[in-house]
């Protein structure tokens, strides 16, 4: 209806044309029990809003309104001038079905298909990797909300609990919504409150022990002791047992901050910048701006950080590779195996920071690994030790070599003399930080394209995307690969994308 109205070569026109094709019914088929016959709403014209949607920006009632109202949308999905769409409901219970699925993100995989017939990477081997901190889509919650938050929680969950919460819990009336009536600018009064809350918490946790719980059970009760424990300390003078408790002088590195978000975490993706959410981890081919694959983590926790997560990016790569990325890759053990796996390495390496401002780096030390022994740049040698300890690192010490050393203060501050440890794979970063400082081929390989990935965060996060739509990390992992597939397919339109002859490809426009 329209479609002469709608320009040529957006995504609207291209889904009003191909949609169908680039999702046909088979690709959704498992999702449906074949005994029912085809869903009232086809999923094509679901999947197809789904992309719009990503595109956009817009919640399940905005996405609709669209459709009822947009010229645009209604040609994209083949709809009349006066039909209305559907409920917005149905894109909840699309999304659950593609995450219950045994393909959650088969609309990406669709556009990655999409892309592989055309050969638009074909040749193109440079992969960029980066992160992206998007914040979560709930308020941070302070130690006393979440305590009464997750306390109420199990009151709702567990069977029992709320008669043993009126029974034994007095710190606060926990079927009242509201915050606790007390002197929020008196500090006194606060401390009580905490002490008050912990203690009702351990209650219950102790009223609670040995109970067989279902899985929600379980969950509710798992986030109260996290929450009792994390964020208190016993007070100055008491050891916990006297019921006396405050809020510790320190943050935990995985901190939950809401329990209706548990798994948001405080993310610290540099010294200035410190947000709440999740991270976005990205590889992408950086020419054409093209994802090639996402994945979304919490913020914290060493399985989450961005070396750990960059092989799974990379797994479904084919050939040699040549990967550009910042210092946040740099750590030993991925350099290792993806220098093994035979890959050039464009990792920038972290600078060495000095024992004293403007002296001696490791690198100034001639260290020979191989034969055990470290040469100071006064030309002391002494030996290396035996790998020790859970991360198998050497030492070197310079005991008595340093105190009379011309060199003592462009070196150390250590009274009886340096100590330096040297970690597996030194010769590994050594050469890393030799041939970033060094080899011009390098250099200028990375200034021209790792700067380029940013553009594809900047489409990422672009019209409000960097907030996060949804709770959880499987929702708003399900939402990252949606907005990718729509962005991907997108730039494909943009570099003229085409079907011919029942494959996919590309078709250079004129400017």
């Amino acid at each position: 209806m329209c479609r002469e109205l709608i320009p040529a070569g957006s995504v609207f026109a291209f889904l009003a044309e191909h949609r169908r094709v680039l999702f046909p019914l088979e690709a959704f088929a498992d999702m449906y029990a074949p005994v029912n016959g085809r869903p009232s709403v086809p999923p094509d014209l679901l999947a197809t809003v789904v992309v719009l949607q990503a595109l956009h920006g817009l919640s399940d009632e905005e996405a609709l309104a669209a459709l009822r109202f947009d010229l645009r949308w209604k040609a994209a999905c083949g709809l009349g001038l006066y039909e209305q769409g559907f409920d917005p409901s149905l894109l909840t219970y699309f999304r659950r079905r593609l995450a219950r699925s045994s393909r959650p993100d088969r609309i990406f995989e669709i556009v990655r298909t999409v892309v592989e017939q055309t050969g638009v990477l074909t040749g193109r081997t440079r992969r960029a990797l980066d992160s992206a901190v998007l914040t979560d889509a709930v308020a941070t919650q302070d130690t006393i909300t979440q305590l009464i938050a997750a306390i109420r929680r199990v009151a709702r969950q567990v069977p029992g609990a709320a008669a043993i919460i009126a029974a034994h819990c007095n710190a606060h009336d926990y079927t009242d919504p509201g915050k606790p009536k007390i002197a929020w600018d008196d500090e006194e009064a606060k401390t009580a409150l905490v002490s008050a809350l912990v203690t009702d918490a351990l209650t219950l946790l102790g009223q609670l022990a040995g109970q067989d719980l279902d899985a929600d059970a379980a969950r509710a009760v798992g986030l109260l002791a996290l929450i009792a424990g994390q964020d208190v300390e016993p007070a100055v003078g008491s050891d916990g047992t006297d019921g006396r408790w405050q809020i510790a002088r320190r943050i935990p590195p995985d901190r939950i901050i809401s329990t209706v978000d548990p798994e948001a975490r405080h993310i610290h993706k540099s010294a200035q910048q410190r947000d709440d959410g999740y991270k976005a981890h990205l590889a992408v081919e950086p020419e054409t701006g093209l994802f090639t694959a996402v994945a979304l983590h919490p913020g914290a926790g060493a399985d989450n950080h961005e070396a750990a997560v960059a092989p799974a990016l990379l797994a479904g790569e084919n050939g040699l590779l040549q990967i550009l990325a910042d210092a946040a890759y740099a750590a030993a053990e991925l350099r290792a195996v993806l220098t093994a796996a035979g890959h050039r390495l464009l990792i920038k390496p972290p600078a060495l920071k000095p024992a004293v401002v403007g002296g001696f780096t490791l690198d100034d030390f001639t260290i020979d690994t191989t034969a055990g022994t470290l040469t100071c740049p006064a030309g002391h040698t002494v030996a290396l030790a035996a790998p020790a300890g859970r991360y198998q690192q050497r030492r070197a010490t310079f005991t008595g070599l340093c105190t009379a050393c011309p060199l003592h203060d462009r070196c150390t501050t250590a009274k009886t003399g340096r100590i330096l440890t040297i970690r597996p794979h030194h010769d590994l970063q050594a050469a890393a930080r030799h041939q970033a400082a060094t080899d011009p081929d390098w250099q200028a390989d990375y200034r021209r394209w790792r700067p380029m990935v940013e553009r594809a965060v900047a489409w990422l996060v672009a019209r409000g995307n960097r907030r996060l739509p949804y709770r959880g990390t499987h929702a708003n992992d399900r939402w990252l690969h949606h907005r990718a597939a729509a962005l991907n397919l997108r730039r494909l339109i943009n570099l003229g994308l085409a079907y011919l002859k029942n494959t996919w490809t590309l078709i250079a426009t004129t400017p």
